[in-house]
């Protein structure tokens, strides 16, 4: 339970001002809401198992050395506090092939998704939350707070016109991955003691 509150409430934050919520209002616009919301979700489950996977190999075969894990954890989120605050934004690319989709909506929106969440930051942090936690929680949450994140973004988008307090987001996401780190490379330096 405890991972999947977890990685629930990091990935949440970690998708908060990312291009994946730009993709969702942009496909949401065109598609309806239910059909980008089963694309994301499914997307972002394949993603998400993978990078658990990933995660809990690292994790295991490092077991005997879980404090350099919990620093280089730590590390890892300083560094998406930062990728939080440079920016994320679709590219003419990313966006023209929202707007042009064709066939399916469900798999337009899934292909796109599963594109685009390859080696993003909720990938990753999904990665370092497997070294630590249960992969199985880690899986739903991650991927929960991802779908929770996106369909905010598209009611937010709809409600709002499509403007949101991107500056308020961005410092608070970026804010939360650094207190993340910070606790993180504490309790590594804890455990080597």
């Amino acid at each position: 339970m405890h991972a999947f509150l977890l990685s629930t409430a990091v990935i949440f934050v970690a998708e908060l001002g990312d291009k994946s919520q730009l993709m969702a209002m942009t496909f949401a616009a065109r598609y309806r809401v239910r059909d980008v919301i089963i694309g994301i979700t499914a997307a972002t489950a394949v993603v998400h198992l993978a990078s658990v996977g990933i995660g809990y190999f690292i994790g295991d075969a490092f077991a005997d050395q879980q404090h350099w894990i919990s620093v280089l954890a730590g590390v890892a989120f300083l560094g998406f506090a930062a990728w939080t605050l440079r920016g994320d934004e679709l590219t003419d690319e990313e966006a023209d092939k929202a707007r042009t989709s064709q066939g399916a909506a469900i798999v337009a929106v899934g292909v796109a998704f599963f594109l685009a969440e390859l080696g993003d930051k909720t990938m990753l942090a999904t990665i370092t939350l497997a070294t630590q936690e249960g992969w199985f929680g880690t899986w739903l949450g991650s991927t929960l707070g991802t779908v929770a994140a996106d369909a905010l973004a598209i009611g937010v988008g709809a409600v709002l016109g499509r403007r949101l307090p991107e500056r308020v987001i961005t410092w608070g996401a970026a804010a939360l991955f650094a207190l993340f780190g910070l606790l993180l490379i504490g309790d590594g330096v804890r455990l080597a003691g």
